[in-house]
């Protein structure tokens, strides 16, 4: 029941009942808004309800004063939830990256594979889909289903087959790509399906040397080739081509010949600065030492990592975040655990504790280094 719904509705919850509610601890808390990431709602300034729940966050007034048919409309939108309940276990997956294979034919300065390459492993086929059917169950709220998490998607060799699977199970496909492996024939193949869902090419210059030198390859002549033939294709429903770099004059003068060259393509090219993916590199984007002192308060790296994410490596491990390239905080095993087993474990419970401020997190947990982290204060 919606708020505007609440004021014509005949009486809810039981007074008491409605006191005992508590503002969800999973909010994201703006300026001007609160975002639900279990329910993937935003409440607005200005919103029935809004000014009632963020005086309530503030300690100004308590829901206690606040109109009873407000109150039960929030908890009937799930701002309110039961304290007793086990809230720690619940999930809203929107996002997946479901690497099948380890490999990258490149060893890119803003990318862990630079420092600490991974050994040659493939996902077998059988493993691959014994997932995608699970997924399946939450294709109502499934966005992408990313192919990629530090590998290079487009060298597998099963690369075509495992688009056309995924989209055999009503899922979004996604490919993030150096475009080295986008041959014309793999193009050709992947618009006769239909198409992706979403591609993103990172192409950091037109330089040859400087590609070589900051890629670790002398691949640009051929990206450029594979990039050229498909820029006017309908290979995805969104197509991006970033332009990565640390902001500097150089980098904005990439952006701008990215930008003449491909302008007009099917691309929208990207300005986009590297991070140092949470403290593992010496380069990009990182937190000040002032945040990491701060009580945790979530996540906005594509939504929330802990709550809407899924994050499943070649071996079947699911680890809680895209930027724990070491694997350190390992959730659960789906070789031996069913999907639904994983997001709740009680491995992933404690985590989100600790990344929502639930609970203090130790000094040396991830999200303390990470600048897509939400703070208090």
């Amino acid at each position: 029941m919606s708020v505007e719904r609440a004021m014509t509705s005949p009486p809810g919850p039981a007074v008491e009942t409605l006191l005992d509610r508590i503002p969800d601890p999973y909010l994201h808390v703006g300026p001007d808004r609160v975002y639900n990431p279990l329910t993937d709602r935003t409440l607005l300034a200005g919103d029935p309800g809004y000014a009632e729940l963020r005086d309530h966050l503030a300690g100004v007034r308590p829901l206690a004063e606040a109109p009873r048919r407000i109150v039960a409309a929030l908890e009937d939108d799930g701002w309110l939830v039961d304290p007793s309940a086990d809230l720690d276990a619940r999930f809203y997956l929107k996002y997946v990256s479901l690497e099948a294979h380890t490999v990258c034919n490149q060893a890119c300065y803003f990318c862990p594979v630079s420092i600490d390459p991974r050994k040659s492993y493939f996902m077998p086929q059988e493993t691959y889909e014994r997932i995608l059917q699970q997924l399946a169950r939450y294709r109502r709220t499934i966005e992408a289903v990313s192919m990629i998490n530090y590998n290079e998607p487009t060298i597998d060799p099963w690369f075509v087959e495992r688009v056309r699977m995924i989209k055999s199970y009503g899922l979004p496909p996604a490919v993030l790509s150096n475009g080295s492996g986008l041959t014309p024939e793999k193009t050709d193949a992947l618009v006769e399906l239909g198409g992706l869902y979403f591609f993103s090419v990172n192409l950091s210059t037109l330089d040859r040397e400087r590609y070589r030198q900051t890629r670790g390859k002398d691949h640009l002549n051929l990206v450029l080739r594979n990039l050229d033939y498909a820029r006017d294709k309908p290979l995805a429903k969104t197509m991006d081509m970033v332009v990565l770099g640390t902001g500097d004059e150089q980098h904005k003068r990439d952006y701008e010949a990215i930008c003449a060259r491909y302008g007009d393509s099917n691309f929208e090219v990207k300005y986009f600065e590297v991070n140092d993916r949470a403290g593992y590199l010496p380069v990009g984007l990182k937190v000040e030492d002032e945040k990491k002192r701060k009580r945790l308060a979530g996540c906005e790296l594509i939504g929330s990592r802990p709550l809407q994410h899924l994050h499943v490596t070649p071996h079947a491990k699911v680890v809680f975040c895209c930027q724990d390239y070491d694997g350190v905080h390992v959730v659960g095993d789906l070789n031996h655990q069913t999907l639904e087993e994983v997001l709740s474990s009680p491995a992933i419970k404690l985590l989100r504790r600790w990344s929502y401020g639930r609970d203090e997190a130790p000094a040396d947990f991830i999200c303390r280094n990470c600048e897509f982290a939400l703070t208090h204060g």
